[in-house]
């Protein structure tokens, strides 16, 4: 099954609930007019699109409405794919353009980082990169043992400690054995302490302290991951984990077990942080970049026959 498929099976449950909602309001509308804008805004936030993020979807499509001239509302999951594609766009790419680069991986306990290390571990193996991966949180019982399983199914290497020891200290040693193994990516798991902000805090930036010290100039991400069945609630983790430290991207994992999938639009517009991977299975290899484009035609793949170019034309003018 090839990328966009499994995106598509992954979604299954967002889109026939969102896109449901959305084509039988295109139903019971003959024109776009006011009533249709309310009912189509309260229709997003009920789809767990929160209030904020509806509203301005709700605000640009008035706006291309009135550019374009459409009054059909057979035309509006079209405009909407746009909408959507359109809001989503921008640093959506990793960057991985220093060897090594560094990738911090952050997150609640329970939101599946440790898989999604593993996950990103063989995508990036099948890629060609050689992959060190250090075990740093080192406080959750049988963390480290279920990252070395990962990686173990990856082909990565693994830089480990006891259990309860420094992760700064396992973290000094991965970017030792990443300069001298050649690694191209190092990817460092984190503990999710998100209830002791400080401490947590404090941790991150001794991590990222070192990895500047050991690792100077190297690109380096920072990525939260986000169990995309929890809904608003990721948000509002997202928004947590913004005021510990500069997140640089988003990993959300368990598409495929949710009808709450358009939560990539809050938290890509609410908090400008752009989605980067996305899980969409539970096998090794059901990782995926995110593209804005892919997720938004599924999304509002529906009724609307014309694709018209007036859309996407600039005023000649």
């Amino acid at each position: 099954m090839g990328f966009f498929s499994k995106l598509k099976a992954s979604l299954k449950k967002t889109t026939d609930s969102l896109f449901n909602k959305v084509d039988v309001l295109v139903n019971q509308f003959t024109k776009i007019d006011d009533n249709f804008f309310d009912e189509l805004e309260e229709t997003l936030i009920l789809s767990d699109i929160g209030t904020v993020t509806s509203v301005n979807i709700c605000d640009r499509l008035r706006e291309e409405v009135k550019r374009t001239g459409i009054t059909d509302t057979a035309q509006v999951n079209w405009m909407l794919k746009n909408i959507v594609a359109d809001m989503l766009r921008g640093d959506n790419a990793i960057d991985m353009s220093t060897k090594p680069s560094v990738i911090l991986v952050i997150g609640v306990n329970g939101a599946g980082k440790t898989t999604t290390i593993g996950k990103f571990a063989a995508l990036l193996r099948r890629e060609g990169k050689k992959v060190i991966v250090a075990a740093a949180d080192t406080f959750r019982a049988a963390a480290i043992d279920q990252l070395n399983v990962w990686t173990d199914r990856a082909g990565a290497e693994i830089v480990k400690h006891e259990e309860g020891s420094d992760p700064a200290s396992v973290v000094f040693d991965a970017c030792a054995a990443a300069k001298a193994r050649g690694a191209d990516v190092l990817i460092v798991d984190t503990a999710g302490r998100l209830h002791n902000k400080k401490n947590l805090m404090d941790e991150l930036k001794k991590i990222s302290r070192i990895i500047g010290q050991q690792l100077p100039g190297c690109a380096f991400e920072t990525l939260l991951v986000l169990d995309a069945t929890t809904g608003q609630n990721a948000v509002n983790q997202a928004r947590l984990f913004k005021e510990v430290c500069d997140i640089t991207g988003i990993i959300l994992t368990k598409l495929d077990g949710t009808a709450k999938g358009g939560i990539i639009l809050p938290i890509n517009d609410e908090l400008k942080i752009p989605v980067k991977l996305v899980g969409v299975g539970e096998k090794l290899d059901d990782l995926q970049y995110f593209i804005p484009e892919d997720y938004a035609a599924i999304l509002f793949s529906g009724s609307s026959t014309q694709e018209e170019a007036v859309f996407l034309e600039e005023d000649e003018d």
